[in-house]
This record gives structure tokens, C-alpha cells and sequence, in this order.
């Protein structure tokens, strides 16, 4: 796995996304999460994947899905648009993948089942930054959510070091707010809700106020990084 395999421009996606619906994981941008395949229609759908543009759609199931978990359920709008990083393929036939989100992608009309697995059109949804926000103002912006997120981990150093040394300055405004979205303990309700959102300083807002109803430091039990899905 290198850096180029990894890069991704949006004249990658043929505006058809490969969707992987799950009901309780949203996936975002900046982020890796690995994950188990063992479904026959899940495995058909990364087979194609790997042997076409390598990119897959981790969408998230409506409520009420369980009624049609087998059939076509009701998809939300957005979705996260992954790269396949790296697999390795088991002795039964099933798939240990590791993705990396790269872009969040707006759902529109969902084609004639004529696949195993569900495939939607789709565009990809770039990060809004207003224009009337100076450089200083998203630097601030962004040393506060930062330290809003080291506030809702357990107070532990080696965390906060971890914290320092891969969200330094080094990243934008919007990948800090999705690798702390993606990390953070919040609802799903509220996860979704900041997939959803483009426009970076209103998902900053909607995480610093989500943040701040979190247990405070060194109450709570998550750690960062978070562990992996056992998905």
C-alpha cells in the first residue's frame, strides 16, 4: 500500500457507485475502516470493484431496514465514497479489506437490479469553506475543535500525543472535522448528520456542540485511535 495507489481525483468515479449499505456505521472521508466481506452479493460486488476502478460506496441503511435486509431497503442520501486500500482474501472465500474514505457522494437514482448488489448514481459532494472566512479565522476554528476532542477522551498523555502528532497543522479544516466525526463517541443520528453536512464550518459547529454534551476527559472508555469494525 502506497501513496499512489491511494490517491484519488474525482474523474476516477464513473458516477455509478458499488453500494456496501450497513445499519449501524458511517463511514467518512480521511478515514481507513477494515472490514469483513463474507456476503455472496458483498463478495460479487468487491470482486468487480478490485478488478475495475477499486472503489466501493459504504452507504447507511434508513430505519426500518430490517423489514428488507435481503431485498433493495431504503438507502440515505449520502454516502461515503471508499478506495479499496488493501485485502487479503480468506481459505473459506470471504474478504479481510481495509478502505479508505475519499470523498462523501450524493445518492440520486438507484439502477435496475441487474446485479448481485446495489449500485446508485451518484456525484461526489465536495467540502464548502464560506469565502468570508480568513485564514486566521479556520486556523482558530480549527485549534478549537481540536482541543474540544482532546477534552472528550480519557485524559490519557499517550493519546493526547497521538492526537497532536496526526492532526497537526498539517491537514485542512475539513479533514480535522471528519477524522474527529468518524472518531468521536456520538449517535448515529448525529454522525449522519455531519456526513450530510458540506459546508465545513457548519459541520464544526455541529461537532463542538456535539462534543461538549460528551463525558468529559478521563470518565469516559474511548481510546484513540478507535479500534477497528468487526464488520
Amino acid at each position: 500500500m502506497n501513496e499512489d495507489s491511494l490517491a484519488f481525483s474525482p474523474d476516477q468515479f464513473s458516477g455509478l457507485a458499488r453500494m456496501f449499505p450497513l445499519p449501524n456505521l458511517v463511514m467518512f472521508p480521511h478515514v481507513m475502516q477494515a472490514m469483513h466481506i463474507f456476503e455472496p452479493r458483498y463478495r460479487a460486488m468487491f470482486e468487480e470493484a478490485v478488478s475495475d476502478d477499486k472503489l466501493i460506496a459504504l452507504g447507511v441503511l434508513s430505519p426500518g431496514w430490517e423489514v428488507d435486509y435481503e431485498g433493495r431497503p431504503a438507502l440515505e442520501s449520502v454516502a461515503c465514497l471508499c478506495r479499496i486500500a488493501t485485502y487479503q482474501q480468506t481459505p473459506e472465500g470471504t474478504y479481510n479489506v481495509l478502505l479508505l474514505g475519499v470523498r462523501r457522494i450524493q445518492l440520486s437514482e438507484e439502477l435496475p437490479p441487474t446485479r448481485p448488489f446495489r449500485v446508485v448514481e451518484a456525484g461526489i459532494v465536495e467540502d464548502e469553506i464560506p469565502p468570508q472566512f480568513s485564514d486566521q479565522e479556520v486556523s482558530a476554528m480549527q485549534q478549537k475543535l481540536l482541543a474540544a476532542f482532546k477534552h472528550s477522551i480519557p485524559k490519557m498523555p499517550s493519546s493526547y500525543d497521538q492526537i497532536d502528532e496526526l492532526l497537526g497543522s498539517q491537514i485542512t479544516l475539513g479533514m480535522l472535522a471528519d477524522i474527529v466525526a468518524y472518531t468521536a463517541e456520538l449517535s448515529l443520528e448525529v454522525k449522519l448528520s455531519l456526513l450530510k453536512t458540506s459546508n465545513v464550518f457548519d459541520r464544526v459547529q455541529v461537532l463542538l456542540r456535539a462534543l461538549g454534551k460528551t463525558t468529559p476527559a478521563g470518565v469516559a472508555s474511548r481510546t484513540f485511535p478507535p479500534a477497528f469494525s468487526v464488520n
